[in-house]
């Protein structure tokens, strides 16, 4: 079951986050909650923390006493009703642990980027230069992943696969290592971490740079804009322009963040049997971020049906979604764009498309853009709820 607050509600949520109790809030922190009633309208009545929550009445009664986790924050903050039905897994107490950490993969490229500016880089240990190159050479071009085998390539070496293809006894695992997104991320900590620099521990919550949402099923896809470089007088480049520590204390903090997002997204397919991946993409003018959802079945009953969804952000283009679902020989795309601009440039492609699509042997049932973003996806037994002061 979901809290999910209405955006009016939302910012005496927020006010609330940022006062005096603001270190409790912050993803993956877990809140005391209990029922406190009914209203005169029949809307159930909870307390969560200091605040007080009117919801529609659950399908399930709850307990006289549960926990809540905190999900996301922002505009539309978002909390997991979490009533144990036993001991707490492994996966539930390494989805609670590594949550905090979390955070989107912009911040780590711009930090990549900031620093390859640096002539610096060049007197660095050769561990440290050797693991930046390798995670360079691990992210994908736009042309690598515009066809169907370089996206599955793209997709197997996204990180979220690394262990199970190591325990592959046919698997060159060296190679692996240094080809997958998140082994390249592991060595680059190592090598940090052994030259010292050690990154402040991530402060996700209120009054810090907002913070992306976990890659969770229920949160739907998320494009990811590109993070702002930091300017000259940024504490992060330093008093002294010669002196890279700064810079790399952040970077090591981004990597383990992307770290914590990779095992997030890991935690999350082993508990729904969707897969959440995401993928940096090196273009002509800078880095951005693919995430994909695909999922088996996901809206009818016949398993052999796929759902492919994906959301980017181009500076050129804006946030772009879409959905691809493909039922035997039939597909159906629909798409998403959040300027008018981009819907018209995605509309002018549309004929080519088509022909392509008519060559390859499948049959389209619909092809549509629209102006505007989807509403954010909940999970099938998602309740939501509205907070009030």
């Amino acid at each position: 079951m979901i809290i999910q607050p209405t955006s009016l509600a939302a910012l005496t949520w927020a006010g609330a986050a940022a006062g005096s109790t603001a270190d409790s809030w912050r993803i993956g922190t877990v809140l005391s909650a209990r029922p406190l009633g009914v209203s005169p309208q029949g809307m159930m009545i909870l307390q969560i923390g200091a605040l007080a929550v009117e919801t529609q009445s659950p399908s399930t009664q709850l307990p006289p006493q549960f926990q809540v986790r905190v999900l996301s924050m922002g505009a539309e903050p978002l909390l997991e009703v979490m009533i144990p039905s036993g001991p707490e897994t492994f996966v539930q107490q390494a989805m609670r642990e590594r949550l905090p950490q979390q955070n989107g993969y912009a911040p780590l490229l711009a930090t990549l980027d900031t620093l390859a500016q640096r002539p610096q880089v060049r007197q660095l240990p050769s561990s440290i230069r050797t693991a930046l190159a390798l995670l360079e050479n691990a992210m994908r071009t736009p042309e690598e992943i515009s066809d169907g085998p370089g996206l599955r390539e793209a997709v197997a070496r996204s990180g979220l696969f690394l262990e199970a293809q190591l325990a592959d006894p046919m698997a060159m695992g060296e190679a692996l290592g240094e080809e997958d997104w998140k082994g390249a991320l592991l060595r680059l900590a190592t090598a940090l971490q052994t030259g010292g620099y050690v990154g402040k521990p991530s402060t996700n919550g209120p009054g810090n740079a907002p913070d992306t949402a976990p890659p969770l099923q229920h949160r739907g896809l998320l494009a990811q804009p590109r993070a702002a470089a930091p300017e000259e007088g940024d504490p992060l480049l330093g008093d002294d322009a010669q002196d890279l520590r700064p810079l790399l204390d952040r970077l090591n903090t981004d990597v383990h963040a992307a770290l914590a997002r990779l095992e997030v997204a890991q935690l999350e397919t082993a508990a729904t049997s969707v897969w959440m991946v995401e993928i940096p993409v090196q273009g002509k003018d800078g880095r951005d971020v693919v995430q994909l959802q695909l999922e088996q079945g996901a809206t009818s009953s016949d398993p052999s049906t796929w759902t492919l969804g994906f959301a980017l952000e181009l500076p050129s283009l804006g946030p772009v979604q879409g959905e691809v679902q493909l039922r035997g020989q039939r597909l159906s795309v629909r798409l998403w764009a959040h300027m008018a601009s981009t819907v018209e440039k995605l509309d002018r492609r549309f004929d080519m498309l088509r022909d392509r699509l008519a060559a390859s042997g499948l049959i389209l049932d619909q092809l549509s853009c629209q102006h505007g973003m989807p509403q954010t996806g909940q999970s099938r037994s998602a309740v939501l709820l509205k907070t009030m002061a």
